[in-house]
């Protein structure tokens, strides 16, 4: 019912990964979703699509403010790698009682970890800097599990590493205000240095941070500092839809996919230009001219 999802729609703007902020050192399992619709069931693309967990500011603040751990980076690392531990020594007692045929009690807290184990979906790891960054490496290398950038905002620094490492980067908000210490470097260049180095980008807008609606001129304004346009448009489409892993059903206009498909006046990514017709599963949810007409 967010008013939200209909700018979205408005804005050409098909499916989006939603879930849980980055308060918490461990978040929550994502769903990937379509924007139109009431019946939340009937927009599900993927779920879970991904395990939030962050890094840095956010969870120093939040656990300072209730006076209690954790307050630190080192915490907030040991925390996560904890909880990554305890998973994985749960996964292995689980799968040893299933090759004894044992009972074994299910734990729900640890479930929710096997399908990041077991490589079905990533970590999507908030870390804006270096520091953080490359503690998503080292973690990632650690428990052998695969981790997705997100807002990578000093990622243009370490673009290198980044690169050795093949793991994608979901860049932004890079429109918003230097509000924290750790998005002093934030710079619509990230995209262009980190892709030219050949780290897989998409763009986010972080909603609300950015309203889901400027999406377009986010990815316009990283394609004029070096990104491109052709790359620009891929961070929000296919390359965005790969690293959510969904791009057998969305992303790119081919036989078979979902038939999402947004339609334009111009570039999508210029301030000036309009959507004409938003299509999602085939079915035209958005037409201007006949909104215009019922206004």
């Amino acid at each position: 019912m967010d008013a939200a999802f209909d700018d979205a729609v408005k804005a050409g703007i098909t499916g989006t990964m939603v879930g849980p902020g980055s308060s918490n050192v461990v978040g929550g399992q994502f769903v990937f979703m379509k924007t139109k619709s009431r019946i939340i069931d009937e927009l599900i693309v993927l779920e879970p699509a991904a395990m939030k967990v962050a890094l840095g500011e956010n969870p120093k603040k939040n656990y300072s403010d209730q006076q209690k751990s954790p307050v630190t980076r080192m915490a907030i690392g040991a925390l996560l790698r904890q909880a990554l531990f305890e998973a994985k020594e749960y996964k292995k007692k689980k799968e040893a009682a299933q090759e004894a045929n044992k009972d074994f009690e299910l734990d729900f807290k640890k479930e929710c970890w096997l399908p990041v184990l077991n490589k079905e979906i990533p970590l999507k790891i908030h870390a804006h800097r270096v520091d953080d960054i490359l503690t998503a490496l080292r973690i990632a290398k650690l428990f052998d599990v695969n981790i997705t950038l997100d807002h990578c905002s000093e990622g243009h620094l370490i673009a290198d590493t980044i690169a050795r490492s093949h793991f994608p980067a979901i860049v932004g908000p890079s429109m918003a205000a230097r509000s924290k210490i750790e998005v002093q470097n934030v710079d619509f260049k990230t995209s262009g240095l980190l892709h030219k180095v050949g780290v897989k980008v998409a763009i986010t807008t972080d909603h609300p941070v950015i309203p889901i609606q400027y999406l377009p001129i986010c990815a316009g304004f990283a394609a004029k500092e070096g990104l491109g346009v052709e790359e620009g448009l891929k961070a929000i489409t296919i390359n965005a839809a790969e690293i959510c892993g969904v791009a057998d059903r969305v992303g790119s206009l081919e036989v078979g996919k979902d038939a999402d498909v947004a339609i334009f006046d111009g570039n999508p990514m210029e301030v000036f230009t309009h959507t004409l017709y938003t299509i999602i599963n085939g079915k035209i949810l958005y037409d201007k001219a006949k909104e215009e007409s019922q206004d």
